[in-house]
């Protein structure tokens, strides 16, 4: 008897269809369907095309869909109305946006406490000397507006008071209202103006487990307070753009990674609670192949300039570019070429926030306060890489704990 070709074929197809249900079935990122399954005949067909579908959709690599934008849990009419001022509260912002947005938090807690005026802050990088004023790099109208009927601001002190009589007092990263009000506010009665500095005794994104009107008003702070000013926000929605048009065969989805050579080569790949703190290029690029990403996959790296050491990168995954290949030529001058970093940090910073994906591959408030940003837009793709020890793993497997687990700060300021 003779064999039909297309029977066979037929077969094959058919198979394979089940087999790869099966598979689908047993992960949990399907759950959801397995719950949903009918005993119909043609509901079952439908559940399978569904589950084709999504299976097409996964085939271009594990991009998960953005949720949606929450909304903030805090308003204005929360808050008591201020009262007159009892002084001055001044403050720098220092190491980059990723602590700049945890020392505005604690600066408007503790001014909001004392009933103080706030300074505007200006911004200083890791080298004497290297200053600059808030509106070089955020929306300080928008920053004033924010705070408006929280704690009063001001763009500068009074001239009538020096700096050198502010009494400096040191701050801990997410500091209590007892805090401050048995540490610095007898300071502050005795001296009448003071100056903050923040310390971060660790990198503390947690959620709160109560509630506290400090809590409210440092949501408001770290959320809702900075905005880039328009120079240095058309170059990150640029670059945004030139990735998105560089990764047409993943639908214009790119992933940023942030991947210093720098902080690779002083922090040392400790391991910790059963992770190491940091990965290398070569790691980073096995965990995205292992997880699923083609070779087509474009890549953002948070490194300035080209290091030899990412080219292992780059031959896994030819599409990996920095900032000098991808930022507008006419804007290099002022935001690359220069020796200020401080514009550079600040374009990762919020680069990574609006990635598809995002995979730190240094632990740390980097990390923690973009994971943030992302989960307060829907960005809910923050990849935490792992040593994979078999061939492939589900991306999901991987997905942020502050994100599955909900224990970010940021989940007890957005609803």
């Amino acid at each position: 008897m003779g064999v039909d070709l297309r029977q066979v074929v037929a077969g094959i197809l058919t198979l394979t269809m089940f087999v790869m249900l099966g598979n689908m079935i047993k992960r949990d990122h399907f759950d959801s369907i397995t719950e949903k399954l009918p005993g119909d005949v043609q509901d079952v067909a439908k559940v399978a095309e569904e589950g084709l579908r999504t299976i097409a959709k996964l085939s271009k690599g594990p991009w998960l869909e953005d949720g949606e934008q929450l909304k903030p849990c805090w308003s204005k009419t929360n808050f008591d109305e201020i009262e007159e001022s009892r002084g001055y509260v001044t403050f720098s912002l220092t190491n980059g946006p990723e602590y700049h947005v945890s020392q505005i938090a604690d600066a408007v807690v503790v001014a909001r406490v004392l009933r103080a005026t706030l300074v505007v802050p200006d911004i200083r990088g890791s080298k004497p000397g290297d200053e600059r004023k808030f509106e070089d790099v955020y929306d300080v109208n928008k920053f004033i507006r924010s705070l408006d009927g929280v704690v009063k601001v001001v763009k500068e002190l009074p001239e009538e008071i020096s700096f050198r009589n502010l009494a400096v007092v040191k701050v801990p990263n997410r500091v209590t209202e007892d805090h401050i009000i048995e540490n610095i506010q007898p300071i502050f009665k005795a001296k009448g103006n003071i100056r903050l500095a923040t310390y971060f005794p660790s990198v503390n994104m947690r959620k709160s487990t109560e509630k506290s009107n400090a809590d409210l008003v440092a949501c408001l702070a770290m959320f809702g307070t900075l905005e880039l000013q328009p120079d240095v926000n058309e170059v990150v929605d640029s670059m945004v753009e030139r990735l998105r048009t560089l990764s047409r065969k993943s639908d214009g989805r790119f992933i940023a990674v942030d991947l210093r050579v720098d902080l690779l080569d002083n922090k040392g790949c400790h391991e910790g609670n059963g992770r190491k703190s940091c990965y290398g290029a070569h790691e980073i690029a096995v965990f995205l192949r292992k997880i699923g990403y083609d070779k087509d996959t474009t890549i953002y790296l948070t490194q300035s300039r080209w290091d030899s050491s990412l080219s292992v990168l780059k031959d896994i995954f030819p599409k990996t570019y920095t900032k000098e290949n991808i930022m507008p030529a006419d804007k290099k001058e002022k935001f690359l070429d220069s020796e200020d970093s401080e514009f550079e940090k600040v374009i990762d910073f919020y680069l990574c926030s609006q990635s598809d994906a995002f995979v730190p591959a240094i632990s740390g408030l980097f990390y923690a306060n973009v994971a943030g940003k992302r989960i307060a837009s829907g960005k809910n793709q923050i990849l935490v890489p792992a040593d994979i020890s078999g061939s492939s793993a589900s991306a999901t497997d991987f997905i942020s704990p502050y994100v599955l687990k909900k224990n970010h700060m940021a989940h007890s300021c957005f609803c």
